[in-house]
């Protein structure tokens, strides 16, 4: 069974750091494409960021120069490095994998995900 498990979501104050964790469990995702998505309450699962098994990655302009994915293919686990948080960065972020190798921004293309964690920014 694959499952992904996202870790390191909590409180933090504006301008503070957090570093989320995806680690897959189940097969191997080393030639897929990784992604990270959010959603605020009320709003639609928003794109943040993805990466190519090579490490190529993209961001959303909302988080571009603030935030960095990054992965370790022999652990299995993708990374969110968020810094200068702001208040409208508040989310569940989830973490996804497509069965590809390519980066796609769009949620419907992702075939797993996980559970999601919170992620609140105090101003």
């Amino acid at each position: 069974q694959v499952q992904l498990v996202e870790s390191g979501g909590g409180l933090v104050q504006a301008g503070d750091s957090l570093r989320l964790s995806c680690a897959a469990s189940g097969r191997t995702f080393s030639s897929n494409a990784m992604g990270w998505f959010r959603q605020a309450p009320g709003k639609e699962r928003d794109f943040v960021a993805a990466i190519r098994p090579s490490g190529e990655n993209t961001y959303s302009d909302s988080v571009k120069g603030r935030f960095t994915i990054s992965r370790d293919n022999a652990k299995n686990t993708v990374y969110l490095q968020m810094n200068s948080l702001k208040p409208e960065d508040t989310a569940v972020y989830y973490c996804a994998a497509r069965d590809s190798s390519f980066r796609s921004s769009v949620p419907s293309n992702y075939n797993y995900w996980g559970q999601g964690t919170q992620v609140t920014v105090a101003s």
